[in-house]
């Protein structure tokens, strides 16, 4: 079973005019050394946080938190730059973590910057609006994509997308961000000891990883484990061998896909449509 979140890929300094290509506007990846690190997110964390709160990459009582609640808040190395907004400056989002979330919002969420060349201004915190292993895009000449992988595991179901955070800010309101899924994937495997499919039903896809930019422009692509038609025929006809653990009866017209089973393709997915197809 893969989960979208693979790891922490995206490392970019705070205070850099070099966060932006000049051309596109678009993200551009740097990884600082631990001294420049630790520097940056200290630089972060004092606009929202007072000196004396902050430990490490940490801020012990973050100011303006939601609701007015006195909350931790530690900044992760997962941050991406860009023009989300067609109008305004860049945008700096920073995932970070707290001990005030909990496990709705994933343990955290999004401490949103403004970048005015060298200098940065906090926004906003945004609970469990955090991405993973996200990739900019120039969307056109005024305006940055933001694509990320986004998941939740419930009950032993891991639930995995892959999503545009899609940025907005209404007159007089501030800046939201919220994902628009693009590609779904359901795996069962921890809560059933396997995947289960519907013989009446087409492809499932089952996880998702290796998200990245795609072979032409406007597209970005990621590889999904799935039960195809042929997989689907299998498991409702003669069936795969059963694994020795199962925590699921089946009911009428459904059939297991044991881990191992599914099928791996490569997906290209249309930013301008939202279609997902096979890559050629």
């Amino acid at each position: 079973m893969k989960i979208m979140r693979t790891s922490h890929i995206a490392l970019l300094p705070a205070f850099i005019a070099a966060f932006l290509a000049p051309a596109l506007g678009a993200a551009m990846l740097v990884i600082p050394s631990p001294a420049r690190a630790a520097d940056n997110d200290r630089a972060l964390l004092a606009t929202f946080c007072a000196t004396a709160n902050i430990k490490g990459s940490t801020c012990t009582r973050a100011k303006s938190y939601p609701d007015g609640r006195a909350c931790d808040v530690k900044l992760t190395q997962e941050r991406y730059a860009g023009r989300f907004l067609a109008a305004g400056n860049a945008l700096l989002a920073v995932n970070y973590e707290s001990e005030c979330e909990p496990h709705a919002t994933d343990f955290g969420g999004v401490a949103l910057f403004e970048q005015n060349g060298t200098a940065t201004r906090f926004i906003r915190f945004l609970p469990g609006a955090q991405g993973h292993d996200c990739i900019v895009l120039p969307k056109d000449e005024r305006q940055d994509l933001l694509i990320c992988a986004v998941g939740h595991m419930g009950q032993g179901i891991v639930e995995s997308a892959v999503a545009r955070m899609e940025f907005s800010r209404k007159s007089g309101r501030r800046i939201e961000i919220a994902p628009d899924f693009l590609l779904r994937a359901e795996d069962a495997v921890s809560a059933y000891g396997s995947n289960v499919v519907m013989c009446n039903e087409g492809p499932k896809y089952f996880s998702l990883s290796h998200l990245a930019p795609g072979p032409r422009r406007n597209t970005v692509a990621v590889d999904v484990d799935l039960a195809d038609d042929e997989t689907i025929r299998t498991a409702c006809g003669e069936g795969f061998p059963k694994p020795k653990e199962l925590y699921h009866d089946l009911a009428p017209g459904e059939a297991f896909v044991p881990p191992g089973s599914e099928k791996t393709k490569r997906f290209t997915i249309d930013l301008l449509t939202g279609k997902a197809a096979p890559a050629d």
